[in-house]
């Protein structure tokens, strides 16, 4: 098992990197072999990831969330994974290579740097823990794509109100398309946000008999799932559209991120395991 381990954190990588060169290729110039190709690429890139963090879990005996080179490894395959999901609803496949340019780093950087971990605290090896990280991870992908369809927005805004009409304007989906993707990307991220914060309220009791709803990373989640929340009903009541989408999806994002640092830096939390 671990041969198998290290063979895969060498070639997963390499899978990214392909599926990015592929759907790269395809955005400069849409042809029909890669089209129809990349999704397949996508998805056994995909399948070995997945059997690559189920092999850590068994091997290691926990979830692979220990230290921050194997949450990056986590972090690139919810990327890639809430774009193809989305991908897989919307059958629109030409941004595809904005989204896993940033899968193909977090997992280079993770392959790189990841050890084993056969020691870790006693908590770690929780796996209702394990199934909260990743939800989270995967909300925190969701609104990531959503603030990178929120940046391709603006770039075919600017270039469409300036006029220039060059392989950007002729490659990218219509700026409704682009807020549509951002919208449901957005949603996505919700959603899973959503049971990350359900299954911490399950775990939190059981783990941590003295822990405070106050804590720094529950009260900062809580307000960026707060703030998405009530932006998507305003988004489906007809008061947020077009452009006002794709500016409170960018800063939604930035304060989500800015959460997140203060909260992991600077703020003492519970959640600091390692």
């Amino acid at each position: 098992m671990l041969d198998s381990i290290k063979i895969l954190n060498l070639l997963l990588p390499f899978l990214y990197g392909t599926a990015f060169s592929v759907y790269l290729f395809d955005f400069f110039h849409e042809k029909k072999s890669t089209n129809n190709s990349k999704r397949v690429i996508l998805f056994v890139t995909l399948f070995f990831h997945a059997f690559y963090l189920v092999a850590r879990m068994i091997e290691y005996n926990h979830p692979p969330i220990t230290n921050k080179f194997e949450i990056f490894s986590i972090i690139a395959c919810s990327i890639a994974f809430s774009y193809f999901i989305l991908e897989l609803l919307t059958d629109i496949r030409g941004t595809g290579a904005f989204i896993i340019f940033f899968s193909f780093l977090f997992q280079l950087v993770s392959s790189l740097f990841v050890a084993d971990t056969y020691i870790v605290p006693d908590v770690l090896r929780n796996n209702l823990l394990g199934l909260h990280v990743v939800s989270a991870l995967l909300g925190y992908s969701g609104i990531t794509i959503s603030a990178v369809y929120g940046l391709l927005f603006m770039i075919l805004y600017k270039n469409i109100k300036t006029n220039k009409f060059g392989l950007v304007f002729n490659r990218l989906p219509s700026l409704e398309i682009l807020e549509k993707l951002s919208f449901y990307s957005m949603v996505i991220g919700f959603v899973l946000l959503t049971v990350a914060i359900v299954i911490g309220i399950i775990w939190l009791p059981a783990a941590f008999p003295n822990y405070s709803y106050a804590d720094p990373k529950l009260v900062g989640t809580f307000i960026v799932w707060a703030a998405y929340g009530v932006g998507i009903a305003m988004k489906l009541i007809g008061n947020l559209y077009g452009k006002k989408v794709i500016i409170f999806s960018l800063i939604g994002f930035l304060f989500g991120i800015m959460s997140l640092i203060v909260t992991n830096s600077l703020a003492k939390t519970f959640h600091s395991f390692y």
